[in-house]
């Protein structure tokens, strides 16, 4: 694993390329309530990820994944975001929890955002082979007062030997069991083994990419309270989802 010396958050060359965020609502069904918002890196007009993820490289790997909890926390400040905001981080990027983390705290204080409100996810595609350097870094953040989450649960990296090392807050499905989870046998029966886990360790269970009404009253059926996806709202351009404002499917 490459790793920046701490001095490149201090000296490195600022990013030559401008992003935003959109936020999309993860929601608690049970309640009818939005749980949080996960931040979602766009380009300064609302353009795609990607425009914005094939500018990063080796070289601005740590600017951009400190740039991004700064602006994350900013842009959720600035709209009123009225529930959790989970960023997405770079495990990779980081060269030590208690040192990175520190910017992050910075702009929390300065756009009076609480810690206890933010959730660090691990970053969607970001493969990491040493699960437990991945352990230490969710440890420092949530000993800090951050909650932590593992995404993409069962697809590899983000399986059980992880957890057998960390216990996070949350953890994220894999949208690859959920999708058409109600014709498959298979997915049910690893789905239910997998709440039955986290519920055994009090961790919370949110199934992602929901985009259909099948998938969503099957999840709900196997006991899944926490869901995000299309079938509810798409992400929002520097806007949050309120309650009234979400497609809620009729039981």
């Amino acid at each position: 694993m490459t790793v920046r010396p701490c001095s490149a958050c201090r000296d490195g060359k600022p990013l030559d390329f401008e992003f935003s965020y959109a936020y999309q609502p993860i929601l608690d069904v049970g309640k009818q309530d939005v749980y949080a918002h996960e931040a979602l890196v766009r380009g300064a007009a609302g353009e795609s990820a990607f425009s914005v993820l094939s500018k990063v490289n080796e070289d601005n790997r740590y600017q951009f994944d400190q740039a991004c909890r700064v602006k994350a926390i900013k842009t959720a400040a600035s709209i009123g975001l009225p529930s959790k905001l989970s960023i997405n981080f770079m495990p990779n990027a980081i060269y030590k929890p208690e040192l990175c983390i520190r910017t992050t705290l910075e702009a929390a204080r300065q756009f009076n955002f609480p810690i206890d409100r933010i959730i660090f996810e691990t970053v969607e595609g970001e493969q990491v082979n040493d699960g437990k350097w991945l352990a230490q870094v969710l440890s420092e953040y949530q000993r800090i007062g951050f909650k932590t989450a593992i995404d993409d649960f069962g697809a590899g990296y983000a399986g059980l030997n992880l957890l057998a090392d960390f216990h996070p807050d949350i953890i994220k499905l894999d949208m690859g069991l959920v999708r058409n989870i109600h014709e498959s046998k298979a997915r049910r029966a690893i789905v239910r083994g997998i709440a039955d886990i986290a519920a055994e360790l009090d961790i919370a269970l949110v199934a992602e990419g929901v985009e259909v009404v099948d998938e969503y009253k099957c999840l709900r059926d196997l006991g899944i309270n926490l869901m995000q996806g299309y079938l509810f709202s798409k992400p929002l351009f520097e806007s949050c989802a309120q309650r009234n404002g979400v497609q809620w499917p009729v039981a």
